[in-house]
């Protein structure tokens, strides 16, 4: 049952990280104050989308494959949520430079797939 608590923590987190940037989205003006404003915009945003990644790959894995290894279930959707989250940080860095275009896209998908395959060869 420790995964339950895991699993809670990270649904908490997910929550208040999705709360935090709608709040600074909302009450923030990144032209006031660009450094705090986008700093605080990318980091909310990254750690939303990496406990909401990590929690839909957690029970999408849980119900494809009906095993009772959790943790390494949670281990695992735990990566691959971290690793969704930088790609889309990334990307929406390159887009706020203007520097975005659709191969540096296919790159940064082909660079985090890598890092994937690594690390799922290692398990």
């Amino acid at each position: 049952m420790i995964h339950n608590t895991y699993i809670t923590a990270v649904f908490i987190t997910s929550a208040l990280g999705w709360a935090s940037w709608f709040v600074v989205v909302y009450k923030l003006s990144p032209f006031s104050q660009p450094t705090l404003g986008l700093s605080l915009f990318y980091s909310s945003l990254f750690i939303a989308l990496a406990g909401t990644f990590a929690l839909l790959f957690y029970f999408l894995r849980v119900w494809t494959n009906k095993k009772e290894i959790y943790n390494v279930h949670l281990n695992t959707s735990l990566r691959q949520g971290t690793l969704l989250s930088i790609m889309v940080i990334i990307g929406l860095a390159f887009q706020r430079l203007r520097v975005l275009t659709w191969w540096d896209g296919i790159l940064l998908l082909a660079i985090v797939l890598l890092i994937e395959f690594y690390f799922s060869s290692q398990d």
